[in-house]
Parts: C-alpha cells; structure tokens; sequence
C-alpha cells in the first residue's frame, strides 16, 4: 500500500486567502495613515530644532549603550542557555525572555522597586556610590536593556544551537584551546544570528516607552527619549509627533531591511 503524498498545490483555499489579505491590510493601513498624515514640509524644519536634536542624541546616546550593555550580558547567557545543562535552566530561559511578555509600564515598575532609590539593591547601590538610577540618562539606559536583551538572547540561543559543531571538534582536534575556538570559530559561524539579534536589540531598546517613562521619567535633555517626545507632542503638536514617529518607522524599516536575509528572504 502506497504511502499518502503530500499535497503539491501552491494555491490557498479562498477563505485563507481572504483572511491573509485583511490581515495584510490590517496592518499596512496604520502605515499608510502616518505617511498620509506627515508633514513632509516641515521635516527640514523639525529635524533642525534643537530640542529635537538634543532627543534624538539621547535616544542614540540611551539605545546604544542598552545595545552594549545587553551583548556583553546577553551573549554568555545566551551562550550558558544553548550548551550547558545545569538545574533551573528552563527557569533561567523563562525568566530570560519574560520581559518580552511583560507589559513595560510592569516592568518599570519592577526596576523601580528593584533599582529605586528606596529598591532592594538601588538603595544599597545609593549608599555605596550616591548614585540613583531613577530618573536619570542611566536609568533609561537600564530600563531599555531590561525590555531589549532579550531578544538578543532568543536570537543568539538559536542561531548557537543549530550551529554544525563539527567545526568546532575539528578546530579541538588540531590543538586550538577553548577561547581560540570561541574567537575563530564559532562567532564567525554564529555572526549573522549575532547581528541580527543586536538590530532587534537596537530597535526595541529605540522604541522603548512604557519601562523608561515608569523608571526614568520624561525629563527633557535627561530622560526624555524619542517616543516619550512623541507621546508628549501629541497634545501640543500634533505635526511634530507625527514626523517623529515617522522617523522611528524609517529606522525600524532600516533595521528590517538590513535583516532581510533573515526574515524577508523565505520562499
């Protein structure tokens, strides 16, 4: 008895079809409305204004140094998580990508309890340095690590487990030691899981809202990071909130294309 073939067709059935495509225009159709809205005019113009400048510098100055912070941090846990086996270590990857699920006003909230200057470590971190994260630059440096590793982490995990480590017995095999492998080996191998996994990194820590206004506040030139702008333009000017967001959407779609390998070269 011949085995059951899979089916060959590439046509859908009309009602999945009909759903993809209100799906699709579901969520282009809020793309288009900001486009539509924008003020081209007027872009030259925003984008010269100080205050603009000077927020734009610390969303750079903020989502960079979370880019950093959460590789330098990310990568060895992302690491520990995909080669090693050790008690808890389904407890370590849930508690690792939770604040992907988390609400971030939640989230900011925690830091605050956390990292506050009343918190369980920000009030010993206060006492020893006279440093308080709330806020402050730093603080929104922290809450947007918080809410971005990990989806460095996820993407690293991945890309170390489905790694060929044949390479990295034969490297073994020849003498290399351990660091050498690391270096030569197996970061060249895993580099485009890393450079795709610290753009979304980058992207999320940019677009950071809930956790840094909860955490750190919305001070202008000192906490005040694009999308609080955004947010606080909307009442004002509305004109600038919508060139704003415009120029967050032009670098998530920066970021998307620059990653189109990975998730826009699927058949």
């Amino acid at each position: 008895m011949s085995s059951p073939t899979r089916p060959t067709g590439t046509t859908a059935p009309r009602g999945i079809a009909l759903l993809g495509v209100l799906a699709v225009v579901f969520l282009t159709l809020p793309l288009i409305g900001l486009a539509s809205r924008t003020p081209w005019t007027q872009l030259a113009t925003l984008l010269r204004d100080p205050v603009v400048i000077q927020t734009l510098r610390l969303s750079l100055i903020a989502s960079l140094s979370a880019l950093l912070l959460s590789t330098v941090l990310g990568v060895p846990l992302a690491w520990l998580l995909a080669r090693s086996h050790f008690p808890g270590r389904r407890l370590v990857r849930a508690l690792a990508v939770l604040p992907m699920v988390l609400p971030p006003v939640v989230g900011g909230v925690a830091l605050l309890l956390a990292f506050g200057r009343r918190g369980l470590f920000g009030q010993l971190l206060f006492d020893a340095t006279g440093l308080s994260l709330p806020f402050s630059t730093a603080g929104v440096i922290v809450a947007e690590t918080f809410v971005a590793m990990p989806f460095l982490v996820v993407t690293v995990e991945s890309g170390l487990r489905s790694l060929d480590r044949g390479y990295e017995e034969a490297a073994a095999t020849l003498g290399a030691t351990r660091w050498t492998i690391i270096r030569t080996v197996t970061l060249p191998l895993i580099a485009p899981s890393l450079a795709g996994g610290m753009a979304l990194c980058w992207a999320r820590a940019l677009g950071e809202f809930g956790a840094t206004i909860s955490f750190a506040g919305n001070l202008p030139g000192r906490t005040q990071t694009m999308p609080l702008a955004v947010y606080l333009e909307l009442e004002s000017n509305p004109s600038a909130a919508y060139l704003l967001s415009f120029v967050l959407l032009a670098i998530s779609i920066a970021v998307l294309v620059g990653m189109r390998d990975r998730y826009l070269g699927q058949p």
